[in-house]
């Protein structure tokens, strides 16, 4: 069985290669921190320790989740047309209000609805993927159906 890669962009492998690395940077601070509450005597009720040792639980899963998707990842470099596809931003005119967005499509770890990043695999991302400049798309959310119409299609940097 082949193993399934997240596609992403370079930016989102960057990303999470640098909180690899702040990761790893911060392990020795919590490690001293656990031997240090570990020192203050009796351990079943020590709420320092408990909380050093939650902390450091919580970095080291972070850390396995982290390089587990750098593993899976999959730079995707993306053509230079007007093909929707990630790495591109997308400027979509909503059909029911006339209102305009600008959207960058981006691979699953890095989607941050926030700041306009959508992944591929969201119900935007999959309805507009392979689509071009021109083109009216009906998109179909948990709140109903919806169409936008794609006004531009440019390769991010």
């Amino acid at each position: 069985m082949q193993p399934y890669f997240n596609k992403v962009t370079q930016a989102g492998y960057d990303q999470i290669a640098a909180e690899i690395e702040t990761a790893k940077q911060d392990r020795p601070g919590k490690i001293k921190a656990l031997s240090d509450a570990r020192a203050l005597g009796d351990l079943s009720e020590n709420a320092e320790y408990s909380a050093a040792k939650r902390d450091l639980r919580h970095l080291e899963s972070r850390l396995r989740y982290l390089k587990k998707q750098l593993k899976y990842a999959q730079v995707y470099e993306p053509t230079d047309n007007d093909v929707v596809e990630i790495g591109k931003s997308v400027t979509l005119q909503f059909e029911d209000d006339q209102s305009e967005e600008v959207f960058e499509l981006v691979g699953n770890p890095e989607a941050d609805i926030a700041n306009n990043k959508i992944s591929l695999s969201s119900p935007i991302g999959q309805a507009l993927l392979g689509h071009t400049t021109g083109n009216v798309v009906t998109i179909s959310s948990p709140n109903g159906d919806y169409q936008v119409k794609i006004l531009a299609v440019k390769k991010t940097a």
